[in-house]
């Protein structure tokens, strides 16, 4: 994890949270799954766990608070530092502005689609197209929600996006499907 340039996801994530207000790990684990941010970064607590520790290390954040309440164990609250802040800062505008190289995996498998029969391809493109449209419907609804809940469209600008680019995608393969189908590409 450097301190300089683009941070690896997670951490973006983690001083994203931090920078709203101090949190323990379990509290960001939580946040994020409630605001359904683990559509943004893969992850999984312990993952989570390293990298607030990775952060600490770092100096990106720092020790806020230790509570303990009954019997529990002490859970470490973390805030953001000023380095943590910059850090943050320039992830985010290295992110905004690039356009790095990214190999989604439905390139590669279009690129080779040919090595598979038409009605094989067919099939397994109506059956991705149904995932898409599920998937689809999902994000609607949580902008909508999100939106009835009077949250801000700043929080959730990634779902329009998202929104946006599956319906082309969509799009792009239902007219490849009917292609396929009326044999209109060569096979």
């Amino acid at each position: 994890m450097s301190v300089h340039g683009t941070l690896p996801p997670l951490a973006v994530l983690v001083l994203g949270l931090v920078a709203e207000r101090p949190m323990h790990p379990y509290e960001m684990v939580q946040t994020t799954i409630e605001r359904r941010e683990d559509r943004l970064v893969k992850f999984r607590p312990g993952t989570l766990y390293h990298t607030v520790d990775r952060l600490a290390d770092k100096r990106l954040i720092e020790v806020h608070d230790v509570e303990r309440e009954g019997n529990r164990p002490e859970r470490t609250i973390y805030r953001i530092t000023a380095p943590g802040r910059a850090a943050l800062a320039t992830s985010l505008e290295e992110l905004l502005a690039g356009h790095p190289t990214e190999y989604p995996q439905l390139y590669l498998a279009l690129s080779e689609a040919h090595g598979l029969p038409r009605t094989r391809v067919i099939e397994l493109l109506t059956t991705r197209l149904t995932h898409m449209r599920a998937e689809l419907e999902t994000l609607r609804e949580g902008a909508a929600e999100a939106a009835d809940n009077g949250k801000a469209e700043m929080f959730y600008l990634d779902i329009g996006c998202r929104i946006t680019t599956m319906r082309a995608q969509i799009d792009w393969l239902d007219d490849l499907v009917e292609r396929l189908s009326t044999h209109s590409i060569a096979w």
